[in-house]
C-alpha cells in the first residue's frame, strides 16, 4: 500500500476529498510512523491521544461527506509546534516550568487549521521558548536530524521540521523569531515560510520577542506552503499586531513564470563564514531562476553586520519581559518546600528554567536597567529601524532578495551549545527579515559532501508572499522533492 506520509499536504487532501483516502486511514498513517520512528528521531514532545485523534477523523470524515468542509487540507494529519495554546492537549513550550499546563483556548492560527479540517496530530519539540537555533536546549531531549542522526535539524522548529522530513506527519506549523522557521527547514531539507509580520494571528502563541515573533507553515513543496498560508492568516481582533489583507488568496502565485522579476543578490550574504557548498549549491538556485527569466544583480545591502548584536538586545528584552509571568503562582511549575513568597519565585525560575533561558532573560534584564536602557536598547531600536530603511531601498530596485538561509549545513549534536556566540552568528541571513517585519521563505536546493541538505532564501518587501511563492515555484519546478533517506529506506524503524 502507498505510503500516505510520503506525499504532500495537498496530495493527500485530495485523495481524501475524491474518496480514495479516509481521514482514519490518513490519521493512522501518521500514528503509525510516529510509533515506528519517533524513538530515534524524537520530533514530539507529546503525540495527542489515539482515541481522541481517530474521533476528530470520523468527525472531520462526517463534514467531508456532507460537504461543509471544503479546504484541500481537510482531513490532513499535522504537527504543531509546542508554543502554541491547543486547548485540552499538554502545550510546554519545551520547559520545565510549563511541564504539566494544559491550555483552556486553542491559539487562532490552530483554530483557523481546525475549522478547515485539519486533525493535529501532536505537538513538536522545539528549543525551550524558541530560545536556540538547534532544538538543544528542549527539558524533553534532543530532536535528532532525520538525513543524519547524529546531527542537529535545526531550531528552533526543529521537531516541526524533523516530523516533516521524517514523514511522520504531512506538514507542520512553526514558528520565526528570528529564523526559527527557515534555518531548520534548510537543514531538514523542507520549505518553510515566514509571513510578513501580522499576517498570523500571535493570539495563542506564547511570546519570546513580540515585536517578531510570526508563526508560518513547514511543508513538503512550496504548494504545500501557499495552502497552509491561505488556511492560517487571518485578522484577528485578539491581536492587536493583526493586519487586514485584502487578498489571502496565496495559491494563486503558484505560476511556473519569473521573466522580468529583478532580484538582487547582496554581497555582504556571500562573503566571510559562509560554507563554500552552501555559496555553491545557493548561487546554482539563482542562475536556475536566472535561465528561467529573472533579472539578478549583485548589490550591496547595509547594516547586515548589526543585525545580530540589534536583534540579540531586542529580543532578550522582550523575552525577559514577557516570561516574567512563569512565577509559580498561577500555572506551571512550583518549586517545592520554598519559605515565603519571594523563595518561591527565585527557586521555581531558577529550577523551571533551562540555562539558554536563562541567560536571555539576564541579558534582557541588563539591557532594559536604568542605567544601559539608552545605551542598548535604544540603540537597537534605533539600528532595526535603519535595517528596514536599507531593504526599504532595496526593494525600490528589486522584487525580491536571494540569499542562503544559513552559512552551514546542520552541525552535529553538541557543537553549538559549546560555543553560544557561534549558534547566535548563524542567525545572520535570518535575523534581519524578522527585525524589518518582511516576508521570507526557505527552500531546499541541494546537499553538501555529507549528504546533508542546503537550503536558499528569498526575501520579499511587506506582503508580497505572492512573489515569493511565484519565485520559489518556478525554482521548485527544476527539482522534485527529495526525501530523506533514512524515510525511503526505511531505516527509521519502519523495515
Amino acid at each position: 500500500m502507498e505510503n500516505l506520509m510520503s506525499l504532500t499536504a495537498t496530495e493527500l487532501g485530495k485523495k481524501i476529498k475524491a474518496g480514495e483516502v479516509s481521514v482514519r486511514e490518513a490519521a493512522e498513517a501518521s500514528l503509525k510512523a510516529i510509533e515506528e520512528r519517533e524513538e530515534k528521531i524524537r520530533s514530539f514532545v507529546t503525540v495527542a491521544d489515539r482515541e481522541a485523534v481517530l474521533k476528530r477523523a470520523g468527525q472531520v470524515q462526517k463534514l467531508l461527506e456532507d460537504g461543509s468542509l471544503t479546504s484541500p487540507l481537510a482531513g490532513v494529519p499535522v504537527a504543531i509546534k509546542d508554543n502554541m495554546c491547543t486547548r485540552g492537549l499538554r502545550t510546554t513550550c519545551s520547559s520545565r516550568i510549563l511541564e504539566n499546563f494544559v491550555p483552556p483556548y486553542t491559539a487562532e492560527a490552530v483554530a483557523n487549521l481546525e475549522r478547515a479540517g485539519a486533525v493535529i496530530i501532536g505537538k513538536a519539540n522545539m528549543d525551550e521558548f524558541a530560545m536556540g537555533s538547534t532544538t538543544e536546549t528542549s527539558y524533553f531531549g534532543v530532536t535528532k536530524n532525520p538525513w543524519n542522526l547524529e546531527h542537529v535539524p535545526g531550531g528552533s522548529s526543529g521537531g516541526s521540521c524533523a516530523a516533516v522530513a521524517a514523514e511522520e506527519c504531512s506538514y507542520a506549523l512553526g514558528s520565526d523569531t528570528g529564523g526559527s522557521i527557515r534555518q531548520p527547514s534548510s537543514f531538514c531539507g523542507v520549505t518553510g515560510i515566514k509571513p510578513t509580520y501580522g499576517t498570523v494571528s500571535r493570539y495563542g502563541l506564547i511570546a519570546y520577542g513580540s515585536s517578531l515573533d510570526q508563526i508560518g507553515p513547514v511543508a513538503k513543496d512550496v504548494t504545500d506552503c501557499a495552502a497552509i498560508l491561505e488556511v492560517i492568516a487571518s485578522h484577528d481582533r485578539k491581536d492587536s499586531t493583526s493586519v487586514a489583507r485584502e487578498d489571502y488568496r496565496f495559491t494563486e502565485a503558484l505560476v511556473d513564470d519569473v521573466k522580468g522579476m529583478k532580484i538582487g543578490i547582496p554581497r555582504d550574504y556571500f562573503g566571510e563564514g559562509l560554507d563554500p557548498e552552501v555559496k555553491a549549491a545557493v548561487l546554482k538556485a539563482a542562475a536556475v531562476l536566472e535561465e528561467k527569466g529573472a533579472i539578478l544583480e549583485e548589490f550591496d545591502l547595509s547594516l547586515v553586520e548589526y543585525a545580530i548584536p540589534a536583534y540579540y538586545v531586542i529580543a532578550s528584552a522582550e523575552a525577559s519581559s514577557n516570561l516574567a509571568r512563569f512565577d509559580g503562582v498561577k500555572y506551571g511549575y512550583r518549586a517545592e518546600d520554598a519559605e515565603g513568597l519571594h523563595q518561591m519565585y527565585k527557586k521555581t525560575r531558577s529550577e523551571g528554567f533551562g540555562q539558554e533561558v536563562k541567560r536571555r532573560i539576564m541579558l534582557g534584564s541588563f539591557v532594559l536597567s536604568s542605567g544601559y536602557y539608552d545605551a542598548y536598547y535604544l540603540k537597537a531600536l534605533r539600528t532595526k529601524a535603519l535595517i528596514k530603511q536599507a531593504f526599504d531601498r532595496a526593494f525600490e530596485k528589486y522584487d525580491l532578495i536571494l540569499g542562503p538561509a544559513a552559512p552551514t549545513t546542520a552541525p552535529r549534536l553538541g557543537e553549538s551549545l559549546k560555543d553560544p556566540i557561534k549558534m547566535y552568528l548563524g542567525d545572520i541571513y535570518t535575523i534581519s527579515v524578522n527585525l524589518a517585519g518582511l516576508p521570507g521563505i526557505s527552500v531546499p536546493c541541494g546537499q553538501d559532501g555529507k549528504g546533508l541538505p542546503i537550503g536558499f532564501q528569498l526575501i520579499g518587501d511587506c506582503f508580497q508572499e505572492k512573489k515569493l511563492f511565484r519565485a520559489a515555484y518556478a525554482y521548485e519546478q527544476t527539482r522534485k522533492y527529495e526525501r530523506c533517506p533514512l524515510a525511503q529506506k526505511g531505516a527509521l524503524g519502519d523495515e
